[in-house]
């Protein structure tokens, strides 16, 4: 009886510790944390035909904050940035999404600074090869639904490494768009 009640014990002071902990800022897993901060020229819809069509965000800015603020910091907390990727989840009634997308980059993210990236893909020619939006590209509407539009969400999430080596990702962030032919 008295080893079951100290094994509940222990189970729960487990409980107790793990529901204390905050993923984003518990410190013991590296020291900074990589935030996507403000986005402008977000597009809103993509007319596939369009000459004029833009596949780009016009600039998102990512951030780099200590998550300890009253820390000291160092240069080595600085994040150099590796890699992006894009995924897509349908909004609209349609299951068929474009491929996800992982695209190399560069530029370094000062602790306690920022980087204002510039005319960043979203979507790529792989993308719109591929279902669904190929079928607004051949057909004008999308086979599975039956519409003229799909509506996406575009998700962004940044991966790099600071400089004294601890992996780091941004949270995802998120924005929605309407694609036509």
């Amino acid at each position: 009886m008295k080893n079951h009640r100290a094994v509940l014990l222990s189970l729960l002071a487990v409980l107790l510790v793990a529901a204390g902990c905050r993923s984003r800022t518990d410190r013991s897993e590296g020291t900074v944390l990589l935030s996507v901060s403000h986005f402008d020229g977000l597009p809103v819809g993509l007319s596939l035909h369009s000459s004029t069509a833009t596949t780009q965000i016009g600039q998102i800015t990512l951030r780099n904050f200590p998550k300890d603020p009253t820390g000291t910091t160092s240069d080595l907390q600085s994040i150099e940035l590796r890699s992006y990727q894009i995924t897509y989840r349908r909004r609209d009634t349609g299951t068929r999404v474009p491929p996800p997308s992982v695209q190399g980059i560069f530029g370094l993210v000062p602790v306690n600074g920022t980087l204002d990236l510039f005319n960043l893909p979203y979507i790529t020619s792989d993308q719109i090869l591929s279902q669904p939006l190929r079928d607004l590209l051949d057909r004008g509407r999308d086979s599975e639904t039956g519409t003229a539009v799909i509506v996406l969400d575009v998700t962004l999430q940044f991966f790099g490494r600071t400089l004294s080596g601890d992996e780091v990702a941004s949270e995802p962030a998120t924005f929605t768009i309407e694609v036509t032919p």
